[in-house]
C-alpha cells in the first residue's frame, strides 16, 4: 500500500512558500505516492487549489485533517508546537529543522516516535547530494533577491549612464561572503551594471568571483578559511582584525554592502560595525542576509528596514519567501529527488514506500531522528578506501655494448646517430640549394621557418586547448590557400615569368592539405557546438 504525502499550509509568520508544487505532484504520484494538499497551502505562491487538483492531489480542508491522514509530511519551516501535536505517531517529517538550534523541538518530535529528515543537515560535500541540496537552491534565490531589495532602497541606477541631463556614475557594490548566496548576488549586481567587489575567507572562490564579473578583495593576512562541509570556518583574531580594516575601507568607498556570512550552529559573525555604517555615504544601503541569525551588521534590526546615520539597513528575514513561486518550485524539486533516494532500496521503485537507509551517507546525514531515536549529529562520513599500491616494475638496465671505441657506453651511439641525421639533412639542403632556382630557395626558406614556428606553437599548447586552437589554424590555413593560389595562377602582368613547375605542384599540395584542415576544423567545431544545444 502506497504512502500518503501531506503538504500543510505554512504557519510561520510571512512564510509564503509551499513544500511542493503541482508540477512535482504529478512526479510524486508516478513514483507511487498519494498526495494531499491543505486547502490554500499554495495561494501565497500563486498555486491555486485547482492546479493541485488537476495534477492529481487531494485537497483537504483544515490542518488537523491533513496531518491525521498523512504518512509523510513535506514542510518548509520547522513545525510549530501545535503541528508537532498533530503529527501522527510514527510518522515521517521532512523539512528545515535546524537540529543544532532547536534541541527542544528535537525532543518533542522524538517523543512522537517520528522519523525526521532535516533537509538542512544534508552532507553537501557529496556530489550526488547536489540534486537534494535545498540550502543551495534557496540561497541562490536569496542572493538574487538581496540585490533587488538593495536596488529598491538605493536612490540611483546601478549602471553608469551619460545622458543629456547629466552623467550618472555606476553604483559600487561590496559583497561580504562568496558562498552560493554571495555568488548569486555578484552575478545579479554585475548584470545590472554595478561595479562589484567581493571578499571571502576561502581563497579558492576568487576565480568564481572574477568569472561572474566581480573583483575579489583580498584580506592582507595569510590564513586558510575553508571549513568542513563547504562552509567557512571561524578565523583567528589576527585575520579578523585585518578583515575589519578591509571592511572599513570598503564601507567608505562603496554605495551598497550585502553581507552573507553565516557559520553553522552559531550566531552570525559581526562584520559591519556602527562606526563603519556612520562612515558610509548618505543614501547608501546595507542588505544583511544573515539577519535571521542575528545579522552581520551591529545595527541590523531583524525583519525590518531601518535608516541609521543616513544609511538604509535592510534586515528582512524572508528574502526567499519574497520570490515564493520560484523558491517553492526549486524546493519541491529538491524534496522530490529526496523521495526518489528514499525509494531506491525498494524492490519496485514506484511502489510509494520509503526507507531511511542509514548505510547511505546522504540519507544518514539527513536523518536526525529515526523512529523516535535521536540520531543527530551523524558520524563522520566514511572515507573511500585508498587504492591498492601498484608496484612499479623494475627497469631493466641495458647491457653495455662494446665497440665504437667508447668503452661500451650507449650515449655516444645516440650522439653518433644525431650527427648522422644532421649530416644527411645538411647534404639534402646543399643538393636543393645547388640545383633549385633562386625563387624556389626563397619560398623553401619561408616554408622551413613556417614549419618550425608552427611546430613550436601547436605542440607547446596543452592538449585540452587543441580544439579551440583550430580557429587560429583555420585562419593560418586561409593565408596558405591564398598564397598557393597565387603561385598556381598564371602571371597577371606581362613580362613576369611563369612559376616553376616544382612550385606549382607544391602549391597544389598545400591547397589540398589546407582544404582538409579547414574542413575538419569546421566539422569538429560544429560537433562541439551541437553538444551544448538542447
Amino acid at each position: 500500500m502506497s504512502l500518503m504525502i501531506g503538504v500543510p499550509r505554512e504557519v510561520f509568520p510571512n512564510e509564503k512558500r509551499v513544500a511542493t508544487v503541482p508540477e512535482v505532484v504529478e512526479k510524486l504520484i508516478k513514483l507511487g505516492f498519494s498526495v494531499a494538499v491543505e486547502s490554500g497551502a499554495g495561494d501565497a505562491a500563486n498555486f491555486s487549489d485547482e492546479t493541485y487538483r488537476v495534477a492529481g492531489a487531494e485537497i483537504v480542508t483544515g490542518a488537523a485533517q491533513l496531518w491525521a491522514k498523512s504518512d509523510i509530511v513535506f514542510k518548509v519551516r520547522g513545525p510549530s508546537q501545535d503541528e508537532v501535536g498533530l503529527l501522527r505517531e510514527g510518522g515521517t517529517l521532512i523539512g528545515f529543522i535546524w537540529p543544532a538550534q532547536n534541541p527542544d523541538l528535537m525532543q518533542q518530535l522524538a517523543a512522537r516516535k517520528a522519523t525526521v529528515l532535516a533537509i538542512d543537515a544534508l552532507p553537501r560535500t557529496l556530489s550526488r547530494a547536489q540534486k537534494m541540496d535545498a540550502l543551495t537552491s534557496q540561497a541562490g534565490v536569496a542572493g538574487y533577491r538581496a540585490v533587488i531589495e538593495a536596488a529598491n532602497a538605493f536612490g540611483r541606477f546601478f549602471n553608469g549612464q551619460i545622458t543629456a541631463a547629466g552623467k550618472v556614475p555606476p553604483a559600487k557594490v561590496f559583497i561580504a561572503g562568496a558562498g552560493v548566496a554571495g555568488l548569486a548576488a555578484i552575478g545579479t549586481a554585475a548584470s545590472l551594471g554595478a561595479i562589484v567587489r567581493a571578499n571571502d575567507t576561502r581563497a579558492e572562490v576568487a576565480d568564481q568571483v572574477v568569472s561572474l564579473g566581480g573583483e575579489f578583495v583580498k584580506v592582507d593576512y595569510e590564513e586558510e578559511g575553508s571549513g568542513g562541509g563547504g562552509y567557512a570556518k571561524v578565523m583567528s583574531e589576527g585575520f579578523q582584525q585585518a578583515q575589519r580594516d578591509m571592511y572599513a575601507k570598503q564601507a567608505r568607498e562603496v554605495d551598497i554592502i550585502i553581507t552573507t556570512a553565516l557559520i553553522p550552529g552559531k550566531p552570525a559573525p559581526k562584520l559591519i560595525t556602527a562606526a563603519m555604517v556612520a562612515s558610509m555615504k548618505p543614501g547608501s544601503v546595507i542588505v544583511d542576509m544573515a539577519a535571521e541569525q542575528g545579522g552581520n551588521c551591529e545595527l541590523t534590526e531583524p525583519g525590518q528596514a531601518v535608516v541609521k546615520h543616513g544609511v538604509t539597513i535592510v534586515g528582512y528575514t524572508d528574502l526567499v519567501s519574497r520570490l515564493a513561486k520560484q523558491s517553492s518550485t526549486l524546493y519541491a524539486n529538491n524534496l522530490f529527488r529526496l523521495a526518489e533516494e528514499l525509494c531506491k532500496t525498494q524492490s519496485v521503485k514506484s511502489d510509494g514506500i520509503i526507507d531511511a537507509n542509514m548505510e547511505d551517507d546522504a540519507i544518514r546525514g539527513l536523518t536526525v531522528i529515526k523512529e523516535g531515536n535521536v540520531t543527530w549529529p551523524p558520524p563522520a562520513p566514511k572515507l573511500p578506501a585508498a587504492p591498492p599500491a601498484v608496484a612499479k616494475p623494475a627497469v631493466a638496465v641495458p647491457a653495455a655494448k662494446k665497440g665504437h671505441g667508447h668503452g661500451g657506453s650507449g650515449e655516444p651511439m645516440a650522439g653518433n646517430k644525431l650527427a648522422i641525421m644532421f649530416g644527411v639533412a645538411a647534404a639534402l639542403f646543399w643538393f636543393v640549394g645547388a640545383n633549385a632556382p633562386t625563387a624556389f630557395l626563397a619560398h623553401f626558406t619561408v616554408f622551413v621557418l613556417a614549419c618550425f614556428v608552427g611546430y613550436m606553437v601547436v605542440w607547446n599548447v596543452t592538449p585540452a586547448l587543441h580544439t579551440p586552437l583550430m580557429s587560429v589554424t583555420n585562419a593560418i590555413s586561409s593565408i596558405i590557400a591564398i598564397g598557393a593560389l597565387i603561385q598556381i595562377a598564371p602571371p597577371m602582368a606581362e613580362g613576369m615569368p611563369p612559376p616553376n613547375e616544382w612550385i606549382r605542384w607544391l602549391a597544389f599540395g598545400g591547397i589540398a592539405l589546407t582544404a582538409v584542415n579547414m574542413f575538419g576544423g569546421f566539422a569538429v567545431t560544429q560537433r562541439m557546438l551541437a553538444m551544448f544545444r538542447k
